[in-house]
């Protein structure tokens, strides 16, 4: 029985378990299934991504305060996030993965790191 490639339709030479005829193929159709179809998905996780470096890159410790003119001038958008944690006392955290902010009085935030471990 001759098996085909998936991706190409080329012949199959080798193991009987191979799927691909070459790590071209297989890298291609890999990529093809794991790509983001819908730009709204592909543009969420751009936005996601972006905020996560902006505070990656201000919140080099643990903890840090900024301002919220100094977070939107660098193109951050306070409509995107992974998660909410409120505290017992009320104040509520705004998540990207690990890297969190809250709003303190007078347009100042607290940047923190969630410890993962």
């Amino acid at each position: 029985m001759e098996r085909t490639c998936p991706e190409c339709g080329d012949k199959i030479i080798g193991r009987a378990d191979k799927k691909f005829c070459s790590d071209a193929c297989r890298n291609t159709h890999n990529n093809s299934l794991n790509k983001d179809n819908k730009n709204l998905v592909r543009n969420i996780n751009n936005r996601l991504r972006k905020n996560y470096r902006i505070l990656e890159t201000l919140n080099s410790e643990d903890k840090t305060k900024t301002t919220k003119e100094k977070l939107v001038r660098m193109g951050f958008s306070f409509d995107y996030f992974t998660s909410i944690y409120t505290t017992k006392s009320g104040s509520t955290y705004f998540y990207l993965y690990d890297q969190g902010y809250l709003l303190l009085d007078n347009d100042f935030y607290l940047l923190v790191k969630k410890d993962l471990k």
